[in-house]
């Protein structure tokens, strides 16, 4: 049996995860592998370093400052989170992170990006968690219309959950037979159309199968959620997801939201251990 983790993104419903995700950790739980799109990724990567509650005080801390995210860093350089702030001055000087933890644990970890050029998913396996790791990281949340490309290699990456958001079926794949996956929707979320497609096609003109990707996520949204609910349903996975929608925004800046939705996903982990580590004792 290879016990897996599947990390869905949405920006500061992020927080949600990060509680679930602390819950797992102080209870022991651990997994083989790992999976986490766009902020799923970015929070997510804390559990092979076994950073307990990193995600979460460091969001609560700089949510407000405006070098972490704000529209005057998407004005000035084309991301509204600021790239230098989020992948130099916060993990290395701020809140330190435990990248030789993260190294060290035998805990595979993958991150989902979006090939622009293709507008598929790649699946990078992070393994040091320095720099071509952290850039990876990076192009996973980095969302469109909002953040600039990254280059990884000479090939153009943007946010994983366009093309894959919530990669349960990667990870069955992979040989991982038992997975949890954490959801930030609530059960019965259906996503709509993109509502703004003219302006995906004037900015991402240039990359057709990328615009592809984004006018049929919804399709592709949907159908994965449909299919973890039946996986679900045949006690095939355990889900862990909000009961409501999450109400908080991709650039929240009040404390207590983070707070309150980091919170609601401490409530949902605490509510599924039993079941969780049930699950995992199976045969």
């Amino acid at each position: 049996m290879r016990k897996g983790i599947v990390m869905e993104g949405g920006a500061m419903r992020g927080m949600f995860t990060c509680g679930a995700l602390d819950v797992l950790m102080e209870n022991d739980i651990s997994f083989d592998g790992a999976v986490g799109v766009s902020a799923g990724a970015t929070f997510g990567c804390n559990l092979k370093s076994h950073q307990i509650g990193r995600a979460f005080r460091y969001n609560k801390k700089y949510c407000s400052d405006k070098n972490y995210h704000s529209i005057r860093s998407l004005l000035l350089t084309g991301d509204i989170y600021n790239v230098p702030f989020c992948y130099d001055e916060l993990p290395f000087k701020l809140d330190k992170w435990d990248y030789e933890a993260f190294a060290t644990d035998p805990m595979e970890f993958y991150c989902v990006a979006t090939d622009v050029n293709t507008g598929a998913p790649v699946y990078h396996k992070c393994n040091s968690g320095l720099k071509e790791d952290l850039l990876w990281i990076q192009a996973s949340a980095s969302m469109p219309l909002v953040s600039r490309l990254v280059e990884i290699d000479g090939g153009l990456y943007l946010d994983g959950g366009t093309s894959d958001s919530i990669p349960l079926k990667f990870m069955e794949n992979k040989g991982y037979d038992r997975n949890l996956v954490i959801e930030t929707q609530p059960l019965d979320y259906i996503k709509g159309p993109q509502k703004f497609m003219p302006l995906v096609r004037l900015m991402l003109g240039k990359y057709p199968d990328m615009v592809h990707s984004m006018e049929i996520r919804h399709l592709m949204y949907n159908q994965e959620k449909r299919y973890i609910r039946d996986k679900e349903k045949n006690k095939e996975v355990v889900v862990i997801r909000p009961k409501a929608p999450l109400n908080i925004s991709p650039i929240e800046k009040n404390p207590a939201e983070i707070e309150r939705v980091y919170q609601l996903g401490r409530e949902a982990g605490q509510e599924k251990l039993t079941q969780i580590r049930e699950f995992f004792l199976q045969k």
